[in-house]
């Protein structure tokens, strides 16, 4: 017997019967011939992994742009956040941890540079519009691998085209991922407000720490024992802690996401970011060869699109100054 085999018969004797199990997968988009030791979905881990996207993450605006300090969140390091926290609740709950990490994994790998600024600007400029989900599935079914894609289970595609917004996945597992996105961002950019000096742990109500906890760890903690606590088949709290939840996120929203101070430089970078859009868009010749293929068959617009969507914070700017900035000659 193979090892993936003895993993997959592992899954069905442990796995809760809410699970996805590896063998039942609704397979790839191309078919492949099975891995001898992996199963589907930890070769998916491994894909993504691997993949050019998942290392620019590390230069990706989370909340604060470009932030000196190395402790600020970055977008990898909020992807392995979610990653963790999401399969603490999988496997507690007796789910497939492995699908719920190739989610997590590829969850935000179509996020644009400095974060939900760069996203605007696409999101305004694109015909179509521009959400970063739709573009996390282009860039692991298409743009990786120069027009090949990684081919994906579709339960991982599912959870990372539906991890965000009104849609709902499928499997559970990615339900878990959903929900452990909103959780890791909060309490870690609560933890990055207050080491940039935006808040103060007193700042947050009592209202909210009486019931969530005072402290980050604590936080996380209270809302992964609520989620696991609930029915098995279920990925959901009970009604209090998701109001004081609730009221976290609003009170992020209100002292955070639109403090003039955290957010104070993102005009820049949009105005960089629509600058190298409009360049590009109108000298195609100057896009990199690997979106030849994009250009032909999706044109000009798309092209630009998924370079600039693709581009790290620094590897954005190094480039609006190769457009913009004037070479000074040597001494």
């Amino acid at each position: 017997m193979l090892i993936r085999e003895k993993l997959e018969n592992n899954e069905k004797a442990v796995l809760s019967e809410f699970a996805v199990i590896s063998s039942k997968s609704r397979g790839r988009e191309r078919a492949e011939t099975e891995c001898e030791m992996r199963t589907c979905f930890q070769r998916d881990c491994g894909r993504i992994t691997h993949s050019t996207s998942f290392r620019r993450l590390k230069h990706k605006t989370q909340v604060f742009l470009a932030p000196e300090g190395d402790h600020y969140r970055t977008r990898l390091t909020h992807t392995l956040e979610v990653s963790q926290i999401a399969e603490a609740i999988s496997t507690a709950k007796f789910l497939n941890t492995d699908l719920t990490r190739a989610i997590a994994l590829g969850h935000d790998l179509g996020h644009t540079p400095f974060g939900h600024a760069g996203e605007r600007v696409l999101n305004k400029c694109v015909p179509g519009g521009f959400r970063h989900y739709e573009q996390s599935i282009r860039v692991v079914s298409l743009l990786e691998k120069n027009g090949r894609g990684l081919n994906l289970s579709a339960e991982v595609l599912d959870g990372i085209l539906n991890h965000t917004k009104d849609n709902q996945p499928y499997t559970l597992e990615g339900q878990i991922v959903r929900l452990a996105d909103r959780i890791a961002f909060i309490n870690h950019d609560i933890d990055d407000a207050i080491r940039a000096g935006v808040l103060k742990p007193s700042d947050i109500p009592k209202s909210i720490t009486d019931i969530l906890g005072s402290t980050k760890s604590k936080r996380i903690d209270t809302l992964i024992r609520a989620v696991v606590n609930e029915e098995e088949n279920e990925i959901i709290m009970p009604q209090e802690i998701e109001d004081a939840f609730l009221s976290l996120y609003n009170f992020m929203f209100d002292e955070v996401y639109t403090n003039p101070v955290a957010k104070s430089e993102e005009g820049k970078a949009e105005n960089m970011l629509l600058s190298l859009y409009e360049y590009f868009t109108k000298n195609k010749d100057k896009l990199p060869d690997d979106y030849s293929y994009i250009l032909e068959n999706e044109g000009t617009e798309i092209a630009a699109k998924d370079y600039i969507a693709g581009m790290s914070d620094r590897y954005s700017v190094y480039m609006y100054e190769c457009l913009n900035v004037p070479m000074f000659w040597g001494m």
